[in-house]
């Protein structure tokens, strides 16, 4: 009980048909009829008697439009999607540089115009400020670019050397270590895992940091590994702090374009870098707590396992 024009009208009406090409193929060949098809959301008219060849050909050019479409379509969500982060994130390196920079500062406007009447003490507090705050603002420099870096690069996973990353991890961490009184404990081996080494010090930094800043008084944190079923290999580090609800864990590694959820305990930013990384590199990202003081937290990252054996 349809004519052509009435079905073109129906599909283009519902959300699932809405962008199939329609072509009407008609006996009817005058203007009116030509352009009410294409009101109605036709791509092509073609008038009978047709040939068939001709038909074949704007059915094949019609579908390749349709790709070029949909592949566009797709690269403008994916610019979009990119723009909204890179927005936030500019967004999150200012508000985090601001105070840093002022701290600094502060503190030489102060040492500058009271150095002589200063104690010893208080200066070493000034020199300290300055100090933190400086390393402050180097992390976040580093965190951007190692954003672009993991954006636009793309690497070969190879095996890695799981000591040697967190030999040179712990040497960049000393100052934070000892500046929170941390104690860490590593296994006498590891699983051999393909990954790229530099991004998964990048990893280790971040879980190893925020251990620090929100485990225990002092901080006690364990690492290591385990084998899990699927053929992959879990990392993970165990700090002996509060714990973290249900709720809390939800947000830790969003994407930094939800902005309420980046600074929740400070953890945010550096987490939704981690989980990038891990990501690209064909694993995943996680975190397992009863919320319950002093039973702390266990984060993880899972990576292709490299072979049997240990290293």
């Amino acid at each position: 009980d349809m004519d052509g024009y009435e079905v073109c009208r129906q599909l283009k009406a519902d959300e699932r048909t809405k962008d199939i090409p329609i072509i009407f193929i008609s006996a009817l060949d005058d203007i009116f009829n030509k352009v009410k098809a294409f009101k109605l959301g036709a791509v092509d008219y073609i008038t009978k008697p047709f040939n068939e060849a001709e038909v074949y050909n704007r059915v094949q050019t019609h579908l390749s439009l349709q790709t070029m479409v949909r592949e566009i379509q797709a690269k403008n969500k994916l610019l979009e999607r990119q723009n909204q982060e890179l927005d936030a994130y500019s967004h999150i390196v200012a508000h985090d540089l601001k105070t840093p920079i002022g701290t600094i500062i502060g503190y030489t406007i102060m040492l500058k115009d009271v150095l002589e009447d200063l104690q010893n003490d208080y200066m070493q507090t000034c020199i300290d400020g300055i100090s933190v705050s400086s390393f402050r603002m180097n992390r976040i420099i580093d965190e951007l670019l190692l954003l672009a870096k993991i954006r636009q690069e793309e690497v070969r996973l190879q095996t890695i050397d799981m000591n040697q990353v967190l030999t040179r991890v712990l040497q960049s961490l000393e100052f934070t270590i000892q500046r929170y009184d941390g104690e860490i404990s590593l296994p006498t081996s590891w699983h051999p895992a393909k990954g790229y080494a530099p991004w998964i010090e990048e990893v280790w930094v971040n879980y190893i940091t925020n251990g620090l800043k929100y485990g225990g008084q002092p901080p006690h944190l364990q690492l290591g590994s385990s084998q899990l079923k699927n053929g992959m290999l879990s990392f993970w580090i165990r700090d002996n702090g509060d714990g973290l609800t249900r709720e809390e864990q939800t947000v830790l590694f969003d994407e930094f374009t939800q902005l309420n959820s980046l600074h929740f305990s400070g953890h945010g930013l550096g987490l939704s870098i981690v989980k990038r990384i891990i990501i690209k590199l064909d694993g995943q990202v996680g975190v397992e707590s009863n919320g319950i003081k002093g039973e702390g937290s266990l984060f993880y990252f899972t990576l292709p396992a490299a072979e049997n054996g240990a290293s």
